[in-house]
């Protein structure tokens, strides 16, 4: 049997009375390490389980796939997986991959950051397309979330957007000589993705688009470590934002819809950075 197992978003503990009763009686016990990451480490979590873990990079999964279902053939075998199971298409390809195995599958959910990004105050069914933001590298600067961002906004939505995580990436040179060398870890804050979104507004300015759906002074939020006990939440503008130090990761970034519900407004207000400006932002823009 296949367990895939979600362990929410903050520590050990967030894990379920269900999954951590199938972690104990399992034979081996993989923690997918590459789509996101918990706020302790892979030895916390064993001495928590009372059960050795084996860290899944990007390379194990993808390539030694095979080896973890050929094993889930004959043993009992766990794959962990920071937030809900199917947060990443990674793990929807390896439980259809385990089914055309004829491998059993048993899927033990619990909350993400889909979900849980609720905490802001901002209704969840008044969310549109999730985005992911990428860091920019040299000669590759992509904004096609810029889009997606501001379709969002034309139909009153708030968008999500997920920040870029570079675990175990391998560095150029090594690509190119065939050999393992891996980059420092990299997790991108709201204050980097800020700047990103705000680069684009600019070119667009520049270039004399009219009408953008949004622009610096739009109101985002950014949040820090969802779920943990120093779970941090700031709303201002995308400007603002760009300045702003959440700490350590993980981070995600909303940018809001034109209009908020007066609840939403009033819930959110307590994360302003100035509130003031923040009630005439939304004062303005409120729903009947």
């Amino acid at each position: 049997m296949l367990y895939v197992i979600g362990l929410g978003l903050g520590d050990a503990k967030d894990v379920t009375v269900k999954g951590f009763e199938i972690i104990r009686k399992c034979d081996r016990v993989y923690l997918e390490a590459y789509t996101s990451v918990l706020t302790v480490g892979h030895e916390t979590l064993e001495k928590f389980y009372g059960r050795p873990v084996i860290v899944a990079d990007r390379e194990l999964v993808e390539s030694g796939a095979d080896e973890i279902l050929a094993e889930a053939e004959v043993k009992k075998v766990a794959f962990l997986v920071v937030g809900d199971p199917f947060g990443a298409t990674t793990h929807t390809d390896l439980v259809l991959r385990a089914r055309e195995k004829g491998v059993k599958v048993q899927v033990v959910h619990n909350a993400s950051i889909l979900n849980a990004v609720g905490c802001c105050g901002l209704q969840l069914y008044s969310y549109g397309e999730v985005v992911s933001i990428p860091y920019w590298i040299e000669n590759w600067e992509p904004d096609s979330f810029y889009d997606k961002i501001a379709t969002n906004r034309e139909r009153g939505l708030h968008t999500l957007c997920l920040l870029d995580i570079k675990v175990k990436e391998p560095t150029l040179e090594s690509i190119l000589k065939r050999k393992k060398d891996y980059m420092p870890p990299r997790f991108m804050s709201v204050a980097e993705a800020a700047d990103q979104l705000l680069k684009i507004v600019e070119r667009k300015i520049e270039a004399g688009e009219k009408g953008l759906a949004f622009t610096g002074d739009s109101l985002a939020v950014g949040l820090a470590r969802v779920g943990a006990d120093d779970q941090r939440i700031v709303a201002c503008t995308l400007r603002e934002m760009t300045e702003t130090d959440l700490g350590p990761p993980l981070h995600c970034l909303v940018v809001t819809g034109p209009i908020l519900h007066p609840l939403e407004a009033e819930y959110l207000l307590q994360y302003a950075t100035d509130k003031e400006k923040f009630e005439e932002m939304t004062k303005q823009k409120e729903s009947p």
